[in-house]
């Protein structure tokens, strides 16, 4: 289920399928296009042929030959006339076309090169926002791993606004003291075995203060849970937003003594839209914290701070600064 950015040779990848950003033709082009070809052999071309062609905005499949994954879809993105030309929904059919393919052929994993941004002359930005967007609400209602590929890391765009509103207020926090850190913080991996159950009958305390004290004997995976039921989401709506595999959150969930890795706990913490005193206590409760001289935490408080919790533009972010992505 979960979407990812990576930055590497899509024509390596071993996912059910890869995208093709192909030409009208499907006879093999240059870029993506080409490399796909040539890494697949002469056999896919032969295919390609007998398909007659394929119109801008949709897809085609086909076997994947010498290639590691298992087909080859091809679809042909629009070539930019300044976004006037019906561009941004030819695009986005591009995404929704593959994806349906990918369905109808019960594949589980795809992998997408950035469509139209190389030679068709799409803004990296405007195709990213469309691809991340598409990408986005397919996998709200379908269970499958997407991948976005981007060859060069030099290549890729942030949104010009978002980019410069963060380069700003990094010059401005890093490195400043953290007044959510405790200086002595470290990670414990047996955190949850040193926890003390707490009991209450001997004493008469209102009921705010008595969830408190409780709160402090809970495990990560009870807090996690209390949290997810105060949001009001359930745990698929939870475990989907925080873009995590229901897998990865079965095993939380089941198993009070699973230690989630610190980009796991804070997508968990976007997802449940938490302030940031709410994501460090999440945090405490799996051994780490935010720190002032970490550029990805500085990176992820931007984003709490501003009430932006879509994990998906927080990891183009981090990709884009090349920092680990969430979950």
């Amino acid at each position: 289920m979960p979407f990812k950015i990576v930055e590497g040779d899509i024509t390596k990848l071993e996912t059910d399928a890869i995208v093709n950003a192909a030409n009208n033709t499907l006879l093999g082009g240059g870029g993506v296009d080409g490399a796909i070809h040539q890494a697949a052999g002469p056999d896919l071309l032969k295919e390609c042929i007998n398909l007659h062609g394929c119109e801008t905005g949709d897809a085609k499949i086909t076997d994947a030959y010498n290639l590691p994954s298992k087909k080859v879809i091809h679809t042909v993105g629009p070539i930019w006339r300044g976004g006037t030309n019906n561009e941004p929904e030819l695009l986005k059919s591009c995404y929704e076309k593959s994806l349906n393919l990918a369905k109808e052929n019960n594949l589980e994993s795809i992998a997408f090169p950035l469509i139209s941004a190389g030679i068709y002359g799409y803004p990296k930005d405007k195709a990213l926002e469309i691809a991340s967007e598409t990408i986005q609400d397919f996998i709200k209602e379908n269970d499958m791993d997407v991948y976005l590929v981007i060859y060069n890391h030099s290549s890729f765009h942030l949104n010009k606004n978002l980019k410069e509103n963060l380069e700003e207020y990094i010059k401005e926090n890093l490195n400043k003291p953290d007044y959510l850190e405790a200086a002595s913080f470290q990670r414990e991996p047996n955190l949850q075995a040193v926890r003390k159950k707490i009991e209450f009958e001997e004493y008469e305390i209102d009921d705010e203060l008595k969830k408190k004290i409780q709160n402090r004997g809970e495990s990560f995976s009870e807090m996690l849970l209390r949290k997810i039921d105060e949001s009001g989401l359930t745990d698929p709506e939870c475990y989907k937003k925080a873009n995590i595999d229901r897998r990865l959150f079965s095993k939380i969930k089941n198993n009070s003594d699973y230690s989630p890795s610190k980009e796991t706990v804070l997508a968990l913490a976007l997802a449940l839209e938490l302030s940031i005193d709410e994501t460090n206590e999440l945090l405490e409760k799996a051994g780490y914290s935010l720190k002032s001289n970490k550029l990805s935490d500085i990176i992820i408080r931007y984003f709490i701070e501003n009430d932006i919790f879509n994990i998906f533009t927080i990891n183009e972010a981090l990709f884009y600064y090349d920092q680990k992505l969430l979950a």
